[in-house]
């Protein structure tokens, strides 16, 4: 295992840990909460010598107590000390006892020492201290040699008197709770990494045995897999679908000596989704264009039906009983050129039927016809027939459900099909835990905002630069403009051609408005009405009151207006325009004339 895999592991058994290292602290401050308080007092005695005539008497005589000072710390303890100690409180315990709780200790190159005593009383312990001060001053003037007056060359004098404690000193709450959080966070992280190491259930692509085709893996979506294998053809934008395209991919690139016409799909155990896998890979393929048939060979507990929802009164051991054929009990499901044999009635002798010359006839005879067969069988560990099916097919596709199957269950799954001397075209991954980062991508799932509408020009003076074919001008339609037309932002469609399917996420062209909207069933009236009435310029007063029909769509590009300001026009005579629009202009005087002359002649 990676560092990585151990942090997976912590980071999946955080409750672990963090229950530990809670139950810990709480035992801690259950310890604190129910252990006896204890008080401590110190009392401090200075050792000096009794005497001295001069100052190298006196530095001699400090060198001499000072060495004289660690033995004085273990008088402290003996029966010496201790026993009038008792004696004078009037305590019922022994001189061992009450060494127990009495400890002394001197600073380094100090004359000062230390004596502290202990007891569930403040007061108690502060009398304790003072007495074994107070008898080991007695104790050293016994002991110490005397001079020539007969007085002790060495005193020691109580200089700091103990008294009672105001809060006793254990149990010390906060670091019972914080040693004992400690020690069960660190038990925590052990059971986890522990707990990792001793699952040897198959979660990864690595876990799977070495030297095996992986042929992909499918992740682990709820919302997905609600619908089933419907999903692959619903929600074709999702990781359960493009999971079942790579395994399609996969397996279509196989490194084989003879294409692929047919396989096995199985596993190790129940349960692992070897059903589901069969009818989503049937639906990845057969979404190719390939004609595909999916057999449900489990004779022992079919569930293809099932998961489809059609009927298995007849099927498989229909064919094999001869009371039928292939074409008359296939079904066809969601697609034209897929394909499902159900497995028909529960037959007493599976076994006998899965190895009959009447099935391998029917495989063969299956292979032949469509251009992939896909056999649904039983789990392998349970009995032997997906193995013998993959004997009669180009290999099997052995499906090992995520956190459910043991690397030991699927290493003897694939042994059993080499045992029967059956190939195993790949291993795929059912319910993986799904890296987005690592497999996803943002075409396979839309975040559906919309591409924005296509900005119109604007022309001078803060008016949209809307395309009018019908400006008001004093051109005919026979007249060019002096200047070329300004080209539009946006090449415009070809309204006149056939119409182009466009992708969904593209943005359709402005449509262009004159006065009022028009229906799109305009342009075929317009075409109707003949070349002449289609190029007829057409002209607007008031686009509220009167309106004459548009200039007929054509493959030229709509001149835009030029920049420049255009001159004001005088609008023409009312009792010139008809407020109904017309399918024609009407004629000009000189081709009237000339139809009159022609009449005459």
């Amino acid at each position: 295992m990676e560092i990585g895999d151990y942090l997976t592991a912590l980071r999946k058994r955080w409750w672990a840990v963090a229950l530990l290292a809670v139950l810990g602290a709480g035992l801690g401050y259950v310890q604190a909460s129910g252990a006896t308080p204890l008080y401590r007092s110190t009392a401090k005695v200075w050792v000096s010598l009794a005497q001295g005539s001069d100052v190298t008497e006196l530095v001699q005589g400090s060198t001499y107590t000072r060495n004289l000072v660690e033995s004085y710390v273990q008088l402290t303890t003996v029966p010496l000390v201790l026993e009038p100690v008792i004696q004078d409180l009037g305590l019922t315990v022994t001189s061992r006892q009450l060494a127990a709780v009495v400890s002394a200790e001197a600073p380094m190159d100090s004359m000062i020492i230390e004596i502290s005593a202990t007891s569930r009383s403040a007061t108690r312990a502060a009398d304790i201290a003072n007495a074994v001060a107070g008898q080991l001053a007695t104790a050293v003037e016994q002991l110490t040699p005397t001079s020539a007056e007969g007085q002790a060359t060495v005193k020691i004098t109580l200089v700091g008197p103990a008294t009672p404690a105001a809060a006793p000193f254990a149990p010390n709450t906060k670091l019972l709770v914080a040693t004992g959080g400690a020690v069960g966070l660190g038990l925590g992280v052990l059971v986890a990494l522990a707990w990792v190491r001793l699952d040897t259930r198959v979660r990864t692509t690595r876990d799977l045995p070495d030297g095996r085709v992986v042929l992909g893996e499918v992740p682990h979506d709820r919302a997905v897999t609600r619908d089933g294998p419907r999903s692959v053809l619903d929600q074709p934008r999702s990781a359960l679908a493009e999971g079942y395209r790579r395994v399609r991919a996969n397996l279509d690139f196989l490194d084989s000596t003879e294409p692929v016409r047919g396989f096995v799909v199985t596993s190790t155990l129940p349960g692992e989704g070897k059903s589901t896998v069969s009818v989503s890979l049937a639906l990845a393929l057969a979404d190719t264009g390939r004609r595909v048939l999916l057999i449900d060979a489990d004779l022992r507990r079919p569930n293809i039906a099932n998961v489809l929802g059609i009927e298995s009164a007849v099927g498989l051991t229909t064919i094999l009983a001869r009371r039928a054929t292939l074409e008359q009990v296939t079904q066809q499901w969601r697609l034209e050129n897929l394909h499902v044999l159900p497995s028909g009635p529960v037959p007493p002798n599976p076994t006998q039927l899965i190895d009959s010359a009447a099935f391998a006839d029917l495989l063969a005879h299956a292979q032949e016809v469509y251009d992939m067969v896909i056999v649904d069988t039983s789990p392998l560990l349970a009995v032997s027939d997906g193995a013998v099916l993959a004997r009669r097919t180009s290999g099997a596709i052995l499906v090992a459900r995520a956190r459910k199957v043991s690397r030991r269950e699927l290493a003897e799954s694939l042994d059993e099909l080499d045992a029967l001397g059956a190939d195993c075209l790949g291993v795929v991954l059912n319910g993986a835990q799904r890296r987005r980062r690592a497999t996803s991508y943002g075409y396979m799932e839309p975040t559906g905002r919309r591409l924005a509408p296509p900005r119109r020009p604007r022309r001078r003076g803060g008016r949209p630069d809307v395309p009018v074919a019908s400006a008001p001008s004093r051109h005919t339609h026979d007249e060019t403009p002096d200047r070329a037309p300004v080209s539009p932002t946006r090449p415009p469609v070809e309204p006149a051609g056939p119409s182009l399917e466009m992708d969904r996420l593209s943005v359709e062209p402005t449509r262009q408005y004159v006065g009022s909207v028009r229906s799109p069933a305009a342009p075929d009236r317009e075409r109707a009405a003949g070349p002449e009435e289609t190029r007829a310029p057409v002209t607007t007063a008031d686009a509220t009151e009167t309106t004459e029909p548009t200039r007929a769509p054509s493959s030229e590009p709509t001149p835009l207006p030029t920049p420049e300001p255009e001159p004001e026009l005088e609008p023409e005579p009312t009792h010139a325009r008809s407020s109904e629009p017309t399918g024609a202009p009407e004629p000009s005087r000189a081709s009237t004339e000339g139809a009159h002359s022609r009449a005459d002649a």
